[in-house]
């Protein structure tokens, strides 16, 4: 038996609300009438496995905006397909009504008339709520933690990823795998594995360079309702070329399809009844992984912080995403007989911060992991007359902010910044607080660079990034979005091969073309290099916030696309 669409269960209550009032007349009491918690809870349980999938959660540990991509290009077979497809084409894929609840939680339009609406998501307070929840209709349970997890907040940078390690041994995972916690360094993420976690850190792809032998433990071996499932870790595959590998250089990575294939044999050697894949990869790669790798029973897929409400079916294997920074929890459950799945139901459950009651003993331990760094994050540096939000595969109105500072700062014609995809959203009329800056700037190799470029160099730093995500193998896809720019102006055609995307390239200020043999001056932040000089971004761009007051955004037109 498999189950479809069962992701929120309230599109018609919402969008009956929204049929009487339109957009932007309804309060936020109102539109919070359309969900209730019982109605975002509710599952008819089905088998007799249960997982609870949360992943890329960014150290977001109270409730925030987040918008979800509006450009998300595919290319080869991936053109046209979820997760490539946005907005209106993607409420209409899977039947959501337009300004429903799931609208606002899954897509992009009318983002701040419906966040006015139903409000800050996310929170981990409120995650531990659902995860109790779904624990009390099925205690044997597992919860995984598909990585991204310490990393991304002024409090796990502060405390090296600690606030977000206690959080989630409270919430009782029962795994995890890893990307953006290697850039603590080696030793600190020893520290945790081997002296603070609770669970299993895995990682079947996570080699030892000297003897190139595994490294972490590959799997877990859970007895459950009355079933042996075995529970695969698969780590970031590029985090020597997406990350700075001086920071971890004992270990090397990489997709490992022979590996994973050899672990795959040996769990089922070992007799269990069901193989579940954690992994980090991105979407793409998961499901061309999945479609070569036989004997995987599901994907929890991370990294590419793709919502999808319903499982891809590859072959035998089911694939889900579960979002990104706290906003959904995924509840799976299976039906498992004879070592064979024989049938699953699947909820992707929206985390609405003002409709879940947070959990009362997550909520205290996060206050007081927040406590003694309060003051320094609540303090407010600006304003914001601008929608900013940064994710999608070019330049959002976070980066073209930071972008602008980093000019004005650091006095130069051309600013870079990194394509991450985690930080997080403010609304117009919102204060910037030092918080806010750090969600989307804080990492442990954030200093600003001042440099020169040609364009010769700089068409390859261009051309080079957008081969990792327009490649049409998902696996020469490594990783993030397009390399943001400020002060540049440039034309690309994700159709054509490497080498040959971008033409032609002109300073935004002036349309002078960027000719190849001329220098520029450049600076920007996240070099993979060791020893990179220059003040920390986040300094930066308060600097420039606390000179400009209030922040007025003009819509960034310096990128033409084609070839979609």
């Amino acid at each position: 038996m498999i189950t479809r669409r069962e992701f929120i269960q309230v599109a018609m209550a919402s969008s009956a609300l929204v049929g009487a009032s339109g957009f932007g007349t309804w309060s936020r009491v109102a539109a919070q009438q359309a969900l209730t918690q019982d109605q975002l809870l509710q599952f008819d349980d089905f088998g007799n496995v249960t997982l609870i999938h949360v992943t890329d959660i960014h150290a977001q540990l109270k409730p925030i905006y987040f918008r979800e991509p509006e450009i998300n290009i595919g290319v080869g077979d991936a053109k046209g397909q979820v997760p490539h497809v946005t907005g209106a084409e993607f409420q209409k894929m899977f039947g959501i009504a337009p300004g429903s609840g799931d609208a606002y939680a899954l897509s992009y339009p009318d983002f701040e008339a419906l966040a006015r609406g139903y409000g800050r998501m996310g929170g981990m307070d409120r995650v531990a709520t659902v995860v109790k929840a779904i624990r009390a209709a099925r205690p044997d349970s597992i919860l995984l933690d598909g990585g991204d997890t310490w990393h991304g907040s002024m409090t796990s940078f502060l405390t090296k990823g600690q606030d977000m390690v206690n959080v989630m041994n409270a919430l009782g995972v029962d795994a995890m795998t890893s990307h953006w916690e290697w850039t603590y360094g080696t030793e600190r993420v020893k520290e945790i594995v081997e002296t603070q976690l609770k669970f299993p850190f895995l990682g079947a792809n996570i080699f030892d360079v000297e003897w190139d032998e595994p490294a972490f433990e590959p799997y877990k071996i859970f007895e459950r309702g009355g079933q042996r499932i075995g529970v695969i870790g698969q780590a970031f595959p590029y985090m020597p070329i997406a990350n700075p590998k001086w920071m971890f250089p004992e270990y090397s990575f990489g997709i490992r399809e022979e590996r994973m294939q050899h672990v795959v044999d040996e769990l089922r050697a070992e007799g269990v009844d069901l193989v579940v894949v954690l992994s980090h990869n991105g979407f793409d790669v998961d499901k061309k992984m999945g479609g070569r790798v036989k004997g995987i029973d599901v994907i929890l897929s991370g990294h590419t912080h793709d919502a999808v409400p319903e499982p891809i079916l590859i072959g035998e294997t089911i694939l889900i995403a579960t979002g990104s920074n706290g906003k959904f929890v995924s509840r799976v459950d299976l039906d498992v007989r004879d070592g064979k799945m024989m049938g699953f139901r699947h909820k992707l459950i929206p985390i609405f911060s003002d409709v879940i009651t947070p959990d009362a003993d997550m909520a205290a331990l996060i206050d007081a992991e927040r406590a003694p760094f309060k003051a320094q994050l609540e303090e407010r540096i600006g304003t914001t007359e601008s929608l900013l939000y940064r994710r999608g595969n070019f330049n959002g109105s976070w980066d073209d902010l930071i972008c602008d500072a980093i000019r004005t700062e650091r006095d130069v014609q051309i600013a870079l910044s990194p394509g991450v995809r985690w930080g997080t959203t403010l609304l117009p009329g919102d204060a910037i607080t030092r918080e806010d800056i750090h969600n989307v700037t804080s990492m442990t190799y954030g200093a600003v660079y001042r440099t020169e470029m040609t364009g010769e160099t700089l068409k390859t730093v261009l051309e080079d990034v957008a081969d990792n995500i327009f490649n049409t193998d998902p696996y020469y896809q490594q990783g993030g979005d397009m390399v943001r720019v400020g002060g540049l102006a440039y034309a690309i055609d994700v159709s054509k091969p490497m080498g040959s995307r971008i033409a032609p390239m002109a300073l935004a200020d002036t349309g002078e073309a960027i000719e190849p043999a001329k220098s520029y001056t450049v600076a920007g932040w996240a070099s993979v290099n060791e020893g990179t000089e220059g003040p920390q971004i986040w300094d930066v761009v308060e600097a420039d916030i606390r000179k400009i007051g209030t922040v007025r955004l003009q819509p960034n037109t310096s990128v033409t696309v084609t070839g979609v």
